[in-house]
Order: C-alpha cells, then sequence, then structure tokens
C-alpha cells in the first residue's frame, strides 16, 4: 500500500512538472516545491474534493462532467495557496493546467492497461457464460 502511494505520488509529481512545462502561468522554484506541491494536492484530493464533488453533484451531471475540472481547478489553486515555491497566476491558468492533468491520467490509464493486460475494457458484462468487452 505504500508502494502504491508513492508511485501516486511521483506519478502527479510528474504531472505538475509537465503543466510547469506546457502552461506559462504555472511555476515551480525548485524540485522540493514541486514534490511538496504533488503531495499537498493528494492529500487535498483525498479529503476536500470528495466533498465537493458530493455537494456539487447535480451541477457537475448538469454540465457533462465539466464542472469536475472546475473542481479540480479549484484544488490545483488552493495548493499554489499552501505551498511556497508552487505559484498558478490565474484561475485560467489552473484550468488549463486540470485538463492537462486529465488527459495525462487518462493516456496514463490506457497505457498501463495496455502494458500489463494487453488491452483496455471500458465496459465488461457478464451474464452467465457469456462476456461481452467493450
Amino acid at each position: 500500500m505504500l508502494m502504491g502511494l508513492l508511485v501516486i505520488w511521483l506519478i502527479t509529481a510528474i504531472g505538475l512538472w509537465l503543466v510547469t512545462l506546457l502552461v506559462p502561468g504555472i511555476r515551480a522554484k525548485s524540485v522540493t516545491s514541486l514534490l511538496l506541491a504533488a503531495m499537498v494536492l493528494g492529500l487535498i484530493n483525498a479529503f476536500i474534493r470528495p466533498l465537493l464533488w458530493v455537494l456539487t453533484l447535480p451541477l457537475t451531471v448538469f454540465t457533462f462532467g465539466f464542472f469536475a475540472l472546475i473542481i479540480n481547478a479549484f484544488m490545483i489553486k488552493i495548493t499554489a495557496g499552501i505551498v511556497r515555491g508552487f505559484e498558478v497566476d490565474s484561475f485560467g491558468s489552473a484550468l488549463l493546467a486540470a485538463i492537462i492533468m486529465a488527459v495525462l491520467a487518462i493516456t496514463g490509464f490506457i497505457f498501463l492497461q495496455l502494458f500489463l493486460f494487453d488491452s483496455v475494457f471500458w465496459l465488461q458484462i457478464e451474464s452467465g457464460n457469456t462476456q461481452i468487452r467493450i
């Protein structure tokens, strides 16, 4: 379990590092601040984001999931407010970072599935002896 947390932390740090390279309004002054930002973002996502998701579920459903990106951008702004050396200039930069992090997460999930299991199944339905994989 500890190894899994470390892997997720490092993957988040790599994602944030890529975001600092791609988004002009986001900066990390050092590797330490980047690693600390990844840890704080992970803790915020573990404790605060689920509560916000539940409270904003109707709005998220109404916007077809787009509001989830707004919540993720808000989490990145909170992280920047907590961690010295990790700066986010505007909410627009945080939103672009949230979009990039989501694309990286989806891409990472697909590659992980391909490398570990040789295929990606988004939906698997089993009924009796019949299996349908989509």
